[in-house]
């Protein structure tokens, strides 16, 4: 797949240079060409473009043709062209019989392509975390940074893994809080005088039942990311733990990711993703250039 950093890389011209002697700005890697035709209307030519010298205006050493005619299209719509992941997707579904290539236009006006799209190049991030609320509290966050654009350049898509915590709802189920308005008993708000209650909840839950109700016995959940068994990762993911300590990049279960304090703010989760996603790329290049 080819598809340019930033679209500062790519130029569009109505005829590409002539010979080597010409000169083409600096940041200028790739050119679009938009030629008419007669029959078929406008039609396209990408092409790599090598260069030599120092300042704004350098040599064009050799043209490196990409993709034209009819293996090129042109997306008829204005996109927001910072979102890698709708521009890898959207090519991919216009990229049959000959088509290649698709050129897209910014709601800026200014213009990138995508070449041979390849979607497993967007990397998938879990958003593993517990319900209710209903979305759950991190996928509400995440969504709503999601829809602002923030993660456009990071060319990744979300998934939710999320357990409802619904389906342990009982008169002998305890929860931790009572803010979660799950059907039970809540540490915080009842006195148990009974043994053979469940705790659902984390090691500081266990620890508060232990302290406040020494006497009883009962059975728990653990439903710690850390160290649940029902709460666990499929592959990269974001999730919270209430121990600020732990937040930060961890492995769980073989898998990368980033933990975020049940009260972070959203900048905090955005700073969290773009860790695990700096980490994850960095690794992954390591493995490839091995």
């Amino acid at each position: 797949m080819i598809f340019p950093d930033e679209y500062k890389y790519v130029g569009v011209t109505k005829a590409l240079p002539a010979g080597t002697e010409e000169l083409i700005y600096f940041l200028t890697d790739y050119l679009i060409e938009e030629r008419e035709n007669p029959e078929t209307g406008s039609e396209y030519a990408v092409c790599r473009v090598r260069k030599s010298g120092d300042g704004l205006l350098r040599k064009v050493e050799a043209l490196e043709p990409i993709s034209s005619g009819e293996e090129v299209v042109k997306y008829g719509r204005e996109l927001n062209i910072k979102d890698r992941a709708l521009l890898v997707e959207t090519a991919a579904k216009l990229c049959t019989g000959k088509v290649n290539t698709v050129i897209f236009t910014g709601v800026d006006r200014h213009v990138t392509f995508v070449h041979e799209p390849d979607p497993s190049d967007i990397l998938e991030i879990e958003i593993l975390d517990v319900a209710p609320p209903e979305p759950s509290w991190l996928s509400q966050v995440v969504r709503r940074l999601e829809a602002s654009g923030i993660f456009g350049d990071l060319q990744v898509r979300f998934t939710e893994n999320v357990i409802d915590l619904r389906r342990f709802e009982g008169e002998r189920t305890v929860f931790p809080c009572s803010a979660s308005g799950l059907e039970g008993k809540c540490l915080d708000s009842d006195t148990l005088t009974e043994d053979g209650h469940l705790l659902v909840g984390c090691e500081i839950s266990k620890t508060l039942f232990e302290m406040r109700f020494p006497e009883l016995e009962y059975s728990f959940i653990n439903i710690c990311p850390f160290k649940s068994e029902i709460v666990v990762p499929s592959k990269p993911f974001i999730t919270r733990c209430c121990r600020s300590e732990k937040s930060g990049l961890v492995n769980i279960s073989g898998f990368e990711g980033a933990v975020v304090h049940w009260g972070a703010s959203e900048y905090q989760v955005s700073e969290a993703i773009r860790m695990l996603v700096t980490r994850f790329r960095n690794k992954d290049s390591s493995l490839q250039n091995q």
